[in-house]
């Protein structure tokens, strides 16, 4: 295990937050970098990337969404190997590499996987399903209060993974250099259309809920209509395909894997989060 600080790149986002909390709480040291950390780290800076990796042996690699922030990523890992990096862990995505992921946001992650194989530093792969945190945690939330969840996810299912336990996972392979060159595809212990999660998260609010099946392009406009960029809109659309073209209706075992346990259920991570008011606003 490094005795020099872990590098968090991400580390106030979902998953970054996550791990720092498990190193904290263990006593072990890290440097969050992030555009509005101490250490400042933009992936669209590059000038602001040799800081955060000096003195560092060893990071957790968060990367930004769409083909070129995914782009830039790669550029990074190589530059910061090269610079004395020794191992990286990368959240990656599930499905990644599999056959019929046709989409830009797709293949310039498959570019990003193999960039970090190739960048001469030892790596771990972690390759989660969608998170839970994403309605309760911007993104979804807005569609959760407003009472609609308007997304192209047609009718196909998830295995929605609790944030959680990414970050258990994540932490676990950070600290145990036994993982190295593994790939772990990580999920929640069942799959949930996006009906079915209105109904859950209708269940445990006691608002009603109710999904909105829009068609892709349709979800592209209304996105860029809320500010995002239209590379983001499409790389966001690009992955709910997978949801609605049914290629994501399956359960994975890198939890099982990882921690030698059971990952937590969506109706159990809804009901707790629901206890601490995050849908009471």
């Amino acid at each position: 295990m490094t005795t020099t600080p872990i590098l968090i790149i991400g580390g106030k986002g979902k998953t970054g937050r996550r791990v720092a909390e498990q190193l904290e709480t263990r006593g072990i040291a890290y440097r969050l970098a992030s555009r509005s950390s101490e250490q400042r780290f933009d992936w669209y800076d590059e000038g602001s990337w040799a800081g955060a990796v000096a003195g560092i042996d060893t990071a957790y690699l968060a990367p930004p969404v769409g083909p070129t922030g995914l782009a830039l990523a790669g550029k990074f890992i190589q530059q910061a190997a090269a610079e004395g990096l020794r191992r990286v862990v990368l959240l990656s995505g599930r499905g990644v590499g599999s056959p019929g992921r046709d989409f830009a946001v797709y293949e310039s992650s498959v570019e990003l996987e193999n960039a970090v194989r190739a960048s001469g530093a030892d790596w771990t792969i972690v390759r989660p399903a969608w998170f839970a945190q994403n309605f309760s945690e911007d993104f979804l939330y807005d569609y959760v209060m407003g009472g609609e969840i308007r997304v192209a996810a047609g009718d196909g299912a998830e295995a929605w993974i609790d944030t959680n336990d990414i970050g258990d996972v994540m932490t676990e392979v950070l600290l145990d250099e036994r993982h190295t060159g593994e790939t772990y595809s990580l999920s929640g212990p069942r799959t949930l259309t996006m009906a079915e999660v209105a109904d859950e998260l209708s269940a445990v609010t006691g608002r009603p809920i109710r999904y909105v099946d829009l068609e892709p392009e349709q979800f592209v406009a209304e996105l860029v209509s809320y500010g995002q960029t239209q590379e983001d809109s499409e790389a966001v659309r690009d992955l709910f395909a997978v949801i609605r073209n049914r290629r994501s209706e399956y359960v994975s075992e890198g939890v099982q894997q990882v921690l030698g346990r059971e990952p937590r259920d969506f109706a159990d991570w809804a009901r707790e989060t629901a206890k601490t008011g995050a849908w009471s606003a």
